[in-house]
């Protein structure tokens, strides 16, 4: 068996094991916002009843903890969790966060969608799809984006609504 062969036996094997246990293998966007590493499974089913599980690369650390520090009012939602979901939901989160520049300073209200990259990405995106009945709001990224569940935000999984 040559070196390739066992490399991609062995991806091969890990992808069967993650997939075994129900773990997504993947959470990135676009290759570029993420670390392309598995979801804590506590981060997704707190994070996920409400909205995607963002992938933790998509915000910088400090925004992250800052959303973490705010839970009781995030974004005029009660998200409180207990002290030990939030103490592991914080640590994986801002271990996890985007290493990139954001100019020194943090996405304005620590939100994903008015990031300078979200911004740029969604450019061409009609301002009429955005307040569509079926999108109602950019952070809703599973209405276009039809692998946001899976943590997959590739352009070309993307369905516009009509």
């Amino acid at each position: 068996m040559n070196q390739l062969t066992r490399t991609f036996t062995a991806w091969s094997a890990l992808a069967a094991l993650a997939c075994g246990f129900g773990l997504p293998l993947v959470a990135h966007a676009d290759g570029k916002h993420g670390r392309g590493l598995p979801l804590l499974p506590a981060y997704q089913q707190e994070c996920s009843s409400c909205h995607v599980a963002y992938p933790p690369g998509m915000l910088p650390a400090a925004s992250w903890q800052a959303l973490m520090n705010n839970l009781p009012r995030h974004f005029g939602a009660d998200a409180s969790v207990d002290a030990a979901t939030l103490k592991q939901l914080s640590a994986w989160l801002t271990a996890n966060g985007s290493t990139r520049s954001f100019n020194g300073n943090r996405p304005p209200e620590d939100r994903i969608t008015h990031s300078d990259w979200f911004v740029r990405e969604h450019r061409e995106v009609p301002a009429p799809t955005w307040k569509s009945t079926s999108v109602r709001s950019a952070s809703n990224c599973a209405a276009c984006h039809t692998t946001a569940e899976q943590g997959e935000f590739n352009e070309r999984n993307v369905r516009l609504p009509r």
